[in-house]
């Protein structure tokens, strides 16, 4: 069955299976995401989150909340990943059917590590064995134009991960993830038409319930063995026929993975980055603009341009916003930058950036799609109302594996995005431990991440003020 070469893979994963690379990408991913878990800690739908934890805690408090508490494993995986998720800031995986978000599965390893005392090598194992499996199932069995979301093979990525955070063996780790794969297959239509805050909680949930299924079958619960390949399973029912050997797998698929520059949807990246070079080289400013064309390829399009994922013209939300390359670039132009405050309430709904988004102008360009997703290609021309024209091409930005991220920059990004909720020496000793994560364990992190300031929103301006 797939399911046990799948399973054992996971089992036999170590951690000098790992390049010094990878290592290094894995620390890299956990630093950014941690950076985009504490700036999400005052967003409203994750603050509901907090609230439902705490009027119905209950169980045991094994697992820390990020900001303090604990509570158990798979309520805290759901927190926690929904603070990784919620601003939408987190790294990617382009596959060339498929766009996915592997640092979703952090918050999931880190509750199941802390109750196992996982050492920081064996963590970043873990990570690795998540980060290759959404991936891979990425690459092979896209699901997106089935009408099923992303977070459909992330739950078979959570359950392995957070299997192997347990230590369960090959049998039950199998049952784990047969339990989720066959559980948690969730509909495309949450990124599609008006969004609501399910975009950025579906992974979180998925989150839960992988941890939960990893929990049943630690506990004796078995799932369909024939999860993958049999009657009405994954691929006759959703994927279609596929092939992994996964004997033959490393765990580098993480070097491959990419890191936003900007707080927005990662087809954006290039053409935000595009936007701000035009401004800085040209010095024109938003109210002399005619027009703004956009040429980009048909994933773009489609997800953030206007295609069949719905009019991006419309935005009155946060989760509109993130996904609508025409306010993104807006955005970039008028404010010179797309970061959280770009998100709240005030800024979406401000006649300057309401007004500008209708003059961009979205077409997905055939050349550009065939070099997806090898590189994120966009043109953008922006027409001056005195007739004048000024336009770039991009095939990268600063982030996509062509141009990697450094560590001072994801550490400038990190404290940017953590310092109002933390001291100097907090952010330092986050650093400390991610950037020497060998020489720690799991609980030594969520040690310092408990210490993470949680401001009364009577006193801070949230995503939605």
């Amino acid at each position: 069955m797939i399911v046990h070469d799948l399973a054992k893979f996971v089992t036999s994963a170590t951690y000098n299976d790992l390049s010094d690379e990878a290592v290094k990408q894995l620390k890299i991913r956990l630093l950014d995401s941690l950076g985009t878990a504490i700036g999400a800690i005052e967003g409203l739908p994750v603050q509901s989150i907090r609230k439902m934890i705490d009027d119905y805690l209950g169980g045991s408090q094994l697992c820390t909340l990020i900001g303090g508490e604990k509570t158990t494993p798979e309520r805290a995986a759901l927190y926690n990943s929904a603070l990784v998720r919620y601003l939408d800031f987190n790294d990617s995986y382009l596959a060339k059917g498929e766009t996915c978000h592997p640092s979703d599965n952090i918050g999931s390893i880190l509750a199941a590590g802390e109750t196992t005392d996982l050492s920081g090598k064996d963590f970043l194992t873990t990570l690795a064995v998540a980060y290759q499996i959404q991936c891979r199932l990425s690459d092979e069995a896209p699901v997106r134009d089935k009408g099923f979301d992303h977070t459909t093979q992330g739950s078979y990525a959570v359950a392995a991960g957070v299997s192997k955070a347990f230590g369960l063996d090959e049998e039950k780790t199998a049952n784990a993830i047969a339990i989720a794969g066959t559980s948690l297959n969730a509909l495309r239509v949450t990124r599609t038409g008006a969004l609501s805050n399910w975009k950025g909680l579906a992974y979180p949930h998925t989150a839960f319930g992988g941890t939960h299924a990893a929990l049943l079958a630690k506990h004796g619960i078995t799932g369909p063995p024939a999860v993958f390949e049999g009657n009405k399973g994954f691929m006759d029912s959703i994927a279609g026929e596929f092939s992994i050997d996964w004997s033959a797998e490393n765990l580098e698929r993480v070097t491959n993975t990419i890191i936003k520059k900007y707080n927005a949807e990662i087809h954006s990246q290039s053409s935000i980055e595009g936007m701000i070079e035009l401004k800085d080289n040209h010095g024109f400013s938003a109210d002399q603009v005619e027009k703004i064309e956009i040429e980009i390829f048909d994933v773009a399009y489609h997800i953030i341009g206007g295609g069949e994922e719905g009019d991006k013209t419309i935005v009155r939300t946060k989760e509109e916003a993130d996904h609508s390359l025409q306010y993104m670039v807006a955005a970039a132009l008028l404010d010179g930058e797309v970061m959280p405050k770009q998100y709240r309430k005030k800024r979406i709904e401000a006649d300057d950036i309401q007004s500008l988004l209708q003059k961009v102008h979205v077409s997905p360009k055939e050349e550009y799609s065939d070099r997806f997703p090898d590189e994120m290609p966009t043109k953008l021309t922006v027409h001056l109302k005195n007739g004048v024209t000024h336009e770039i091409e991009k095939h990268d930005y600063e982030g996509f594996h062509t141009r990697p991220m450094s560590w001072d920059t994801v550490i400038q990004k990190f404290e940017g995005l953590a310092e109002p909720y933390t001291s100097q020496e907090l952010r330092e000793q986050i650093i400390d431990h991610v950037t020497n994560f060998e020489n720690y364990k799991v609980t030594d992190l969520m040690g310092l991440l408990k210490d993470v300031e949680l401001v009364s929103l009577t006193t801070i301006p949230t995503m939605n003020n």
